[in-house]
């Protein structure tokens, strides 16, 4: 019922070393400060219109509350639909409170509450919404400047996939280790010999085919009895652990190479005459210089969570048979904190990267700044990833409705069409969302590392700058 108060009003529409490195900031702040204009078109056709689309984010289409109101004056005059909710009890059947004019009537309140929350929000805090937009628009810029972080996802699948191979080929390995170990099969419940080991080789000289007519020595598994095959699970799990270690890493290193190439876009005081050449080769070599040691902590972190989630799993599905009610309480519990913990790890982790690739710090201390300067700008993250996720999963992406032509195996195109798009736009969008929030790291440094003077200019863009309202006191804009 609540699925379809959100679809009935709008706000949805459809059911994240050794040596210090020279930190990034100050290397690209050292160049000659002056101003280009950087008004070039956006990239992304992702449509961000100034009013279009903050008035679709903002204010629920009045269909919702109309539809509402139509369904009660419609149910009115219909027997039983004046009855209330108290009346019918609890129903398991949510449909037969859609007959009733209190559901609706409760349903246009609710709506009506929720758009006056978020008008009066939309009123007070627009000039934060605004600030994401152009957030957005800027992301655009900085993917157009460097297109080549749009190929960078290919060098994480090609990377995901060898851990894949690395994976499944170690765990066939010591899944097929040991000696092969045979088994009588017999037709006869009554054969003594039943599931009792044998030897393929000898097996028709005994006289277990005639006491047990139809009996076959047959393969049953890998195995032995040395202290190898005793703790071959320990080893499964080993091998589970370290695909996940190597994912986990592909993944970080692409998410620290990405946000150091979009902060050499931020940082670079003239845009893009200031953007060191081949910023996406530059910043994958300093992530592989300086901190393989920082990505693979926080990858190890996150792979030991996502391993005892994995164990979990397991052990809920052997004590799926059970009637211990306690036990499966206990482990819905962990299987729910573990989810949440793997989540925040997660973002955690991608912020933490971001000021790795900034600052060249370690990953505790990054982490620790992230965090932080996330908690004092918590108002603005929370308006950047809401806008963020409107763009993306809304009616800005359009959608091709034309009629598909006939096709005898429709599946095979339509699966390859799915998975394709699938994974291109998952790619395009991983790409965007990084440099999304790399820009929105480097807008809150920059508010709280300068102030607009010659000696610490601001190093955001102009339309940020007139949102902000803040006054340029160094030369800087004036030159554009």
């Amino acid at each position: 019922m609540f699925a379809f108060l959100l679809s009935s009003s709008g706000l949805i529409s459809f059911q994240s070393y050794n040596s210090s490195p020279p930190p990034l900031h100050d290397t690209l702040k050292g160049k000659s400060l002056s101003l280009k204009n950087v008004t070039k078109g956006s990239f992304v056709c992702i449509t961000l219109q100034k009013h279009s689309g903050c008035i679709d984010l903002f204010f629920p289409p009045p269909k919702g509350i109309w539809h509402c109101y139509w369904e009660y004056d419609h149910l009115r005059g219909i027997p039983g639909s004046d009855l209330t909710i108290y009346d019918i009890g609890f129903q398991t059947d949510f449909r037969v409170y859609l007959q009733l004019r209190q559901t609706w009537l409760a349903f246009m309140i609710i709506l009506c509450i929720v758009e006056v929350i978020i008008i009066l929000m939309l009123i007070f805090l627009r000039n934060r919404i605004r600030i994401a937009i152009a957030l957005l628009k800027e992301g655009s810029r900085a993917v157009g400047y460097i297109t080549s972080a749009l190929f960078y996802p290919i060098i994480t699948f090609i990377l995901i996939a060898i851990c894949i191979s690395y994976w499944a080929v170690t765990a066939v390995f010591l899944a097929t280790s040991g000696e092969p170990v045979y088994k009588v099969m017999a037709n006869q419940t009554l054969c003594k010999y039943a599931n009792l080991t044998c030897d393929p080789e000898t097996f028709n000289t005994t006289n277990v085919t005639k006491l047990c007519s139809g009996a076959q020595c047959t393969f049953a598994f890998y195995g032995g009895e040395s202290l190898y095959h005793r703790y071959i699970f320990i080893f499964q799990l080993a091998n589970a652990f370290v695909f996940l270690w190597l994912v986990n890493f592909a993944i970080a290193l692409g998410q620290c190479t990405l946000a150091g190439a979009f902060a050499s876009y931020y940082w670079a005081f003239r845009k893009p005459a200031d953007i060191p050449p081949w910023p996406l080769f530059s910043s994958f070599g300093r992530a592989i210089r300086y901190h393989t040691g920082s990505l693979a902590f926080g990858s190890l972190i996150l792979a030991i969570v996502q391993l005892i989630r994995i164990i979990l799993e397991y052990l809920d599905h052997k004590l799926k048979g059970t009637q211990n009610s306690f036990t499966r309480f206990l482990l819905c519990c962990l299987k729910c904190c573990f989810w949440c913990l793997e989540k925040f790890l997660k973002f955690i982790n991608r912020n933490a990267y971001i000021m790795i690739a900034i600052y060249g710090k370690n990953f505790c201390a990054s982490a620790k700044e992230a965090f932080f300067l996330l908690m004092r700008n918590v108002v603005r993250s929370i308006f950047l990833a809401g806008v963020l996720a409107f763009f993306f999963f809304t009616h800005r992406i359009q959608v091709f409705t034309q009629e598909a032509p006939t096709l005898n195996y429709y599946w095979v195109p339509l699966l390859t069409v799915i998975i394709g798009s699938y994974l291109v736009a998952h790619g395009f969008f991983s790409v965007y969302a990084m440099c999304v929030d790399t820009l929105f790291l480097c807008f809150c440094e920059d508010l709280e590392r300068n102030d607009g003077s010659t000696a610490k200019p601001y190093f955001m863009s102009a339309s940020l700058h007139r949102i902000l309202g803040k006054k340029e006191l160094s030369p800087k804009k004036a030159l554009g």
